[in-house]
């Protein structure tokens, strides 16, 4: 897929996933998260950037790490991501933290202007992952922290047929490279060539828990990243698809509800405090 076009996708899908997103998927990142922020350990009074924040998950727990003296900066590529993180900063009476809409690839942001970068489940919907970490080792000053989470293999994550399902339905791949970044030491590789250095990875097994049917094929295609395929397809198609993904996933069934194996790496790393030439804007 042409990566304009990619971009565009994303930015739609995610507009029309955003009511959906964190009701349907908040418990199940949730680990991923805990474990990026251990692992930066954001401090009071630091500045943060939340680079693909959606609705700001990632962004409110590093906002209550920094506190009131610190900053937070979310961006998102979907305007309604941002809006609806905006309005919930508002509600929650969060004053340091605020999002904008902002391509990762290339940020309208200062040099060396966080203490900390983060990433939380975003990198695998980019078409050139490697621009997004370049710009957060650009933006995140010398000695600063970087904090990512990608989904791990492919075969340890029991949605994954959710792709293919998709995919025959539409005339291109709807993430083509998705489970790129997961695969063995990919991620902490492409942290070390961005110019990152003190590289630190785990692998997160998890379980992700749906009550029932019609939460797991929410998760799936309205809350995700094919929301943006699912809403054209039609009554015949998405009862189709739907039971499609419920076969496929129907060894993880578990009476009403389902519990499918997932997996995430994590990774942190630091901009090294000295000049280098490993790296080039």
């Amino acid at each position: 897929m042409d990566s304009r076009l990619q971009r565009r996708v994303q930015r739609y899908g995610w507009d029309l996933a955003s009511t959906a997103y964190e009701p349907l998927w908040s418990a199940q990142l949730a680990p991923a998260q805990a474990s990026m922020l251990a692992l930066c350990a954001p401090l009071r009074g630091q500045r943060v950037l939340d680079v693909a924040c959606g609705t700001g998950l990632a962004s409110f727990a590093a906002a209550a790490a920094v506190g009131e003296a610190g900053s937070v900066l979310g961006v998102d590529v979907s305007q309604r991501m941002v809006d609806a993180a905006t309005r919930r900063a508002l509600e929650r009476r969060v004053p340091q933290v605020r999002f904008e809409r902002m391509d990762a690839e290339c940020m309208d942001l200062p040099d060396a202007s966080f203490d900390i970068g983060l990433c939380a489940l975003g990198l695998m919907y980019l078409p050139e992952p490697e621009a997004a970490l370049r710009e957060l080792r650009r933006v995140v000053r010398p000695g600063g922290r970087l904090g990512l989470a990608v989904w791990g293999e492919r075969a340890h994550c029991g949605w994954s047929p959710v792709f293919e399902i998709v995919d025959r339905e539409v005339r291109s791949e709807v993430c083509p490279l998705f489970f790129r970044l997961g695969r063995d030491d990919a991620l902490a590789r492409a942290c070390a060539e961005a110019g990152f250095e003190a590289i630190e990875r785990r692998r997160l097994a998890v379980t992700l828990d749906y009550a029932d049917a019609e939460a797991a094929c929410d998760a799936a295609f309205v809350g995700g990243p094919v929301a943006l395929a699912w809403s054209r397809f039609d009554a015949s198609t998405r009862e189709r698809a739907r039971a499609a993904y419920l076969e496929a996933i129907a060894p993880w069934r578990a009476g009403s509800g389902y519990r499918l194996p997932g997996e995430f790496v994590v990774v942190a790393a630091q901009v090294p405090d000295r000049p280098t030439h490993r790296f080039s804007t």
